[in-house]
């Protein structure tokens, strides 16, 4: 009768639970890519200096998601791991804390979008006021309505951390597809609606945020019996967020790394053409095709890891890490064959010029090789959360993005030769599967090989 009354994370087959719990994720994932991508099509048809500045955006914007997501990674840990230690009480007080931390994390970027976009903008590495103008209307919004985003984020950890995987897809996949048919009809001005430009991308984009956060908040009150939230959780537990930092705050400095990498790109690229920078942002928008439904299966893992983490099933835990990397492999393998056969076919949603397609082809050719090593990596690095070393996943972050990626760019860009910078992305997944791979055999001994098998 035990059995019958546990999460299903503790006694569904293993493959079965994993494909249960991340085909919804994986597919809300490939929403949210393509949301992603619809807006840098659509101001793409404005004109290619605006899909340059959304392009200069995204170290900004990846910082508001660092927040975000890194303190969710914490929530749903410590959510998952009190569900299995069966004390929904602690789950409760975890879960609401998150709330608190969403609502914190988002006024402080209010703060950034009213007084230092501009400045922001002030010092890219380049002399087109056009982009620089599209670029401040654009991320002004972002970070103003930034509410929207984290309150969707907190709320849809919460669902997926008891395994309620399909409620958060549901969010996730209308807030996306409300963003989608909204792009056109805001920045077009179709229906009669004023013709507003990269200003109607931000707030199609704000708008859909905030009916998946409301969404979010309706599953979770309706739907998620397993966590209750009560207004008097609300107040700080300074323990506790000190526990869903130390859980969370490798993935908040990965993903800060992540920015100031890109930004870092961004200004040697620039240095070049703004059509270098334009193709890097274009990369990164295709790219997110594959690499979003294996963060889709990644959200998966972690309930599960940390469930039976602290359940103590050794076992179920270490099945769940060796499906997880099967999966990805298969899906980053597709990714690679796509950029290495159908470049050019895949840039042109773009409206690309021809200097973009030319140099284009060639970048996404060579970035592409990287893609089955990052499967790997990206898999094992949720592993060093979910068991409480995130502090691997954090240096992984480093050596790859600070020590290596950066660096390369820097010293290939010195060759003149733009063709050669891609090459440095193959180059530091290289040196990330290096480290990941001690760091993992690390987590091993120390930790995997202790946990008893209740089973």
């Amino acid at each position: 009768m035990e059995n019958v009354k546990e999460n299903k994370m503790g006694v569904m087959p293993m493959n079965k639970l994993l494909i249960n719990m991340s085909l919804p994720m994986m597919a809300s994932m490939l929403v949210q890519a393509l949301y992603n991508i619809v807006d840098s099509i659509f101001v793409s048809q404005i004109h290619q200096d605006a899909l340059t500045a959304l392009n200069l955006c995204f170290p900004i914007q990846m910082l508001v998601m660092a927040f975000g997501n890194g303190m969710a990674i914490g929530v749903n840990a410590l959510v998952s791991r009190a569900l299995g230690e069966k004390n929904k009480e602690r789950a409760d007080r975890t879960a609401m804390n998150g709330v608190l931390l969403a609502f914190v994390s988002a006024f402080v970027f209010l703060l950034f979008g009213l007084f230092l976009v501009k400045p922001y903008f002030a010092i890219q590495n380049t002399d087109t006021q056009q982009i620089k103008d599209f670029g401040i209307q654009y991320l002004t919004i972002n970070c103003v309505f930034s509410v929207c985003l984290y309150s969707q984020i907190i709320f849809e950890r919460l669902l997926q951390s008891t395994g309620k995987t399909i409620f958060s897809m549901i969010t996730q996949g209308v807030g996306a597809i409300t963003n989608i048919i909204l792009d056109p009809i805001l920045i077009f001005g179709l229906f009669g609606m004023p013709k507003l430009g990269v200003r109607g991308a931000a707030i199609a984009t704000v708008f859909g945020q905030c009916l998946a956060a409301v969404l979010g908040i309706i599953f979770n009150l309706l739907k998620n019996k397993e966590i209750t939230l009560k207004l008097k959780n609300l107040k700080p537990d300074i323990k506790l967020i000190g526990n869903i930092y130390s859980i969370g705050l490798p993935s908040i400095i990965m993903m800060a790394i992540g920015s100031v990498m890109n930004a870092g790109i961004n200004h040697i690229l620039l240095g070049f053409s703004d059509t270098a920078d334009t193709v890097f942002g274009a990369y990164y928008k295709l790219q997110s095709f594959f690499f979003m439904p294996v963060f889709g299966l990644n959200g998966s893992i972690v309930p599960i890891v940390g469930y039976n983490f602290g359940a103590g099933k050794r076992k179920r835990l270490l099945s769940a890490v060796k499906l997880g990397i099967v999966y990805s492999e298969v899906l980053m393998i597709a990714g690679m064959l796509v950029f290495e056969l159908f470049p050019g076919q895949i840039l042109m949603i773009f409206k690309p010029s021809q200097e973009m397609l030319d140099l284009g082809k060639i970048a996404l050719r060579i970035i592409g090789i990287h893609f089955p090593i990052a499967a790997v990596c990206i898999i094992l690095g949720t592993v060093f959360q979910a068991l409480n070393h995130g502090m691997y996943s954090m240096w992984v972050s480093i050596i790859r993005q600070l020590l290596a990626l950066l660096p390369a760019v820097y010293l290939l860009s010195l060759t003149g030769n733009v063709n050669l910078v891609w090459f440095a992305f193959p180059i530091a997944e290289i040196a990330s599967l290096t480290f990941t791979v001690i760091f993992y055999t690390m987590v091993y001994k120390k930790t995997i090989v202790n946990i008893p098998d209740n089973e």
